[in-house]
């Protein structure tokens, strides 16, 4: 392994064109003697000569060292810029996402538009997910996931970002559908569709139709709201479902009425403690929707 310390020794004598001027250019103390040393070890290392003598204190780089030059010459300029941006927070790269595909559609974009225009050099990575992906936050495999949480794990931080509102949705062709107001239990002999892989959302579906005294008599399974809201518009049945859209969801041949008496929820946005300092998420975060109350 080639040491960085030789490296710059080697720039700097390139840059310089002879070893007493580039001594005089670190930016700490160090003899000609020295400087002689870093590249002479240099070469042994690397087995060929990387400078010329062309005069009495003038050396210049033999055509391999060129062509080392050409690799290390970007690096070590740059490097100081890279410092710089690294203590201010500055720093890009690649923001990974999970979220399901109800907040990829509805609340990521906006929020991502926001993103892109201020920092141009963070890029997103988005993956739907059909439940929270707290595993995969933890494993490292993503570094922010914006979903419902049934709560919020002692490991993880989390900011509220937005809230959901529960809507009954039908088909647009459904007897019920013109009502302004529909009662679930008007609804007991019409076919349910219900989560089939969030067992929290699916539990709270199935809590509201028990609160409203009904048991479906025949169960759809979806394991998206997406999918659930594509069986409704086909006339397969009925269900329960939260949109961050104050209106409902808007979907051809599904019609969207607000369910009296249930609670909105919040929408989290959440992150490992031990990746708090990550400047990519704060950056993220700092252009994060504020929900209202």
């Amino acid at each position: 392994m080639i040491q960085l310390q030789r490296l710059e020794g080697f720039y700097r004598v390139a840059r310089a064109e002879g070893y007493a001027r580039a001594a005089r250019s670190f930016p700490y103390p160090i003899t000609q003697p020295g400087v002689h040393q870093q590249v002479k070890r240099l070469e042994e290392e690397v087995g060929v000569p990387l400078f010329e003598r062309v005069g009495k204190d003038r050396v210049v780089l033999t055509p391999e060292g060129r062509a080392l030059y050409a690799h290390v010459a970007p690096f070590l300029e740059g490097l100081d810029a890279v410092v710089q941006s690294l203590r201010k927070g500055d720093v890009g790269g690649t923001l990974r996402v999970h979220a399901s595909g109800h907040v990829l559609r509805h609340l990521l974009p906006a929020w991502l538009r926001r993103l892109q225009a201020k920092r141009p050099d963070i890029e997103v990575a988005l993956f739907e997910s059909k439940v929270p992906a707290l595993d995969v936050l933890r494993s490292g495999d993503t570094d922010l996931v914006v979903d419902h949480l049934p709560e919020v794990p002692e490991d993880v931080e989390a900011r509220e970002v937005g809230r959901t509102y529960p809507f009954l949705v039908l088909p647009s062709n459904h007897p019920q559908a013109k009502s302004r107001q529909v009662r679930l239990a008007e609804l007991r002999d019409d076919a349910f569709i219900a989560y089939s892989t969030d067992r929290h959302l699916r539990e709270l579906q199935l809590g509201e139709l028990a609160l409203a005294g009904v048991k479906p008599k025949r169960l759809h399974a979806a394991d998206s709201s997406e999918t659930i809201l594509g069986f409704v518009a086909a006339g397969l049945g009925y269900s329960l479902v939260a949109s961050v859209l104050p209106g409902g969801p808007r979907e051809a041949g599904v019609v969207a009425r607000p369910l009296p008496g249930a609670r909105s929820g919040p929408i989290h946005a959440a992150w490992r403690k031990s990746a708090t300092r990550s400047p990519l998420l704060q950056a993220a975060l700092a252009l994060a929707p504020k929900p209202e109350r």
